[in-house]
């Protein structure tokens, strides 16, 4: 999936094994994060059509 977590080293620099389990947690939550943030605005996106949907049907 991501070939780097299993990388030893950080440029040339061998980093220790919580280093390198902090820097991919630290991934993962801005992963989510920014999943969350798409997630809000396609839930908002939804939320508008179904209002259009029902004052269109309600004009009827």
């Amino acid at each position: 999936m991501f070939p780097f977590w299993g990388n030893t080293c950080y440029g040339s620099e061998p980093i220790s094994r919580k280093a390198g389990l902090e820097r991919k947690l630290k991934f993962l939550i801005w992963m989510r994060d920014d999943l969350e943030s798409k997630l809000a605005g396609l839930n908002a996106s939804i939320d508008t059509i179904r209002q259009q949907i029902e004052r269109s049907d309600s004009a009827v």
